[in-house]
């Protein structure tokens, strides 16, 4: 299932046509934590794009947030985001 929803989350996210792109489950070390109650995923992701360019931290994320917020906190429930305006 977490494939699926790597696949889901890694679709939403080429609309900010990433230069660089890497998707990590690690859903595996929060077992037993709430967050993962039923099965929700958490992923880190690495993204750049010359989306980001002159953009704050926060904006980058934001950006990132508004393709994927329907998926959150279920089927994922954290996504720890690392974006850059270039590779």
């Amino acid at each position: 299932m977490s494939e699926e929803r790597k696949q889901l989350l890694t679709e939403r996210l080429q609309a900010l046509q990433p230069t660089h792109f890497d998707l990590v489950d690690e859903s595996h070390l929060h077992a037993g934590h709430a967050g993962s109650k039923d099965g929700a995923s958490h992923f880190r992701l690495y993204i750049w794009s010359p989306q980001f360019t002159g953009l704050s931290t926060l904006a980058r994320h934001r950006l990132v947030y508004d393709r994927v917020h329907d998926l959150m906190p279920y089927p994922i429930h954290a996504l720890a985001i690392i974006a850059k305006e270039n590779f």
